[in-house]
């Protein structure tokens, strides 16, 4: 119950919700497949991040900083802060419409509320307490299971759609494969992966933000590993059931199509019936309040090794104030982009997009540095996980090209 689960928990935020319902609605089951397929390449990148963090007591950006051309850092920053504030402003703003079900024309003032919420849990409240929360918070995505099982009920299709592969070749299907890939391999989950292993270094009483190898012993690895592995397959998990929820009510029903966060909303009604809507906004600001920490922590982490300066969620803001600092300003900066006019639901499905589309640098970089004996010494990647990481950034090289490509 470490740092994997929170991370897999993590990716299935507002985001991975909206991307999934819509997946669902607009394929049905056909795109079961990537839940299964995409589970090995999650775990080869987590399993690389976390072995990166554990035994260089450091996250990816103080070890690019060390060992990298600057240049790289520069490129490698940039595309984490500009992709997780976005996420930042999608998730608010999927937040608000969520509770706007409940509290109609209240979007922009609840957005605040949320903001300032989240601001004050994530620098006041100890990285402890806060950890215990966000594992508590992760159990609500299991709605979604119990949703699932209550309302499908054509399990043969459901299996075989999920072994063979479906595809078709047109703009908008190729599109909604990329969102997923997009948001199921998100590129901050591995950044946030590589610093929690550190941060729990540090909470074991030991050194932190050394960036060069340290001795790790096995036992230690194994057990980051199948964490790794719990975690993310519960990631999966959630989103094979929400694809096959929205496949069955929305998609069953001729649908097709979520416009709105209360369409997304109607797939939770074989669970709740009337009180579809209450289960839903719970669900999604659950999802919302364990993800904008980490996408603004993650994004901190980044800025503040690039700058050497003091990182971690364990210290009081007077002793990490650049830090905290930058955690606050991209979530102030992510409230900014909910006031642009963009559909909540269309602005959570184009951040999985995004993320797909940055995805490429950051697993190249990640794939170099797990495999540096600077940095991992004798621990290097196995040849197994370097071939399911590089299966993802191929896959998201060509859907990126493809996405330039028929603008």
């Amino acid at each position: 119950m470490g740092p994997g689960l929170i991370t897999g928990a993590v990716d299935d935020d507002p985001s991975g919700i909206a991307t999934y319902s819509i997946a669902g609605a607009k394929a049905g089951f056909s795109v079961l497949w990537t839940m299964l397929y995409s589970l090995p390449m999650m775990i080869a990148l987590q399993e690389m991040s976390g072995r990166i963090g554990l035994t260089s007591r450091c996250g990816l950006a103080g070890n690019l900083k060390r060992y990298y051309p600057k240049q790289l850092l520069v490129i490698f920053a940039a595309l984490i802060v500009v992709a997780n504030v976005f996420n930042i402003g999608a998730d608010i703003s999927g937040m608000a419409a969520a509770i706007n079900l409940l509290l109609p024309n209240s979007h922009q003032l609840i957005s605040i509320i949320l903001v300032t919420g989240v601001i004050f849990l994530t620098v006041v409240m100890p990285y402890r307490k806060m950890v215990l929360i966000f594992k508590w918070l992760s159990l609500s995505l299991g709605a979604y299971i119990i949703a699932g099982l209550i309302a499908v009920n054509n399990w043969p299709v459901v299996f075989l759609k999920t072994l063979v592969p479906h595809l078709e070749f047109n703009k908008d299907f190729f599109i909604l494969l990329l969102a997923i890939l997009g948001t199921t391999i998100s590129p901050y989950l591995p950044v946030w992966q590589a610093n929690e292993e550190a941060e729990e270094k540090k909470l074991d009483g030991q050194v932190t933000r050394i960036c060069k190898f340290r001795t790790v012993a096995g036992k230690e690895l194994s057990h980051a590993n199948k964490e790794d592995i719990f975690g993310m397959f519960f990631s999966n998990l959630i989103g094979f059931f929400i694809i096959a929820l929205t496949g069955s009510v929305i998609f069953g029903a001729g649908l097709q199509n979520i416009e709105t966060i209360k369409e997304a909303a109607e797939a939770l009604r074989p669970l709740a019936g009337p009180y579809a809507y209450w289960l839903f906004a719970f669900g999604l600001i659950s999802a919302g309040l364990l993800a904008i920490p980490i996408l603004a922590g993650s994004a901190a982490y980044v800025i503040s090794e690039a700058f050497g300066w003091e990182a971690s969620l364990d210290k009081p803001f007077n002793k990490a104030k650049g830090f905290y600092l930058v955690i606050i300003i991209a979530t102030v900066l992510g409230l900014g982009i909910t006031y642009l006019g963009i559909s909540p639901i269309k602005a959570l499905f184009y951040t999985a997009i995004l993320h797909g589309l940055v995805g490429p640098v950051l697993i190249g970089a990640l794939i170099h540095m797990s495999n540096n004996p600077k940095i991992v010494g004798p621990n290097k990647s196995s040849h197994l996980n370097n071939f399911f990481a590089y299966t993802a950034m191929v896959l998201l090289t060509v859907g990126a090209v493809f996405f330039f490509t028929t603008l």
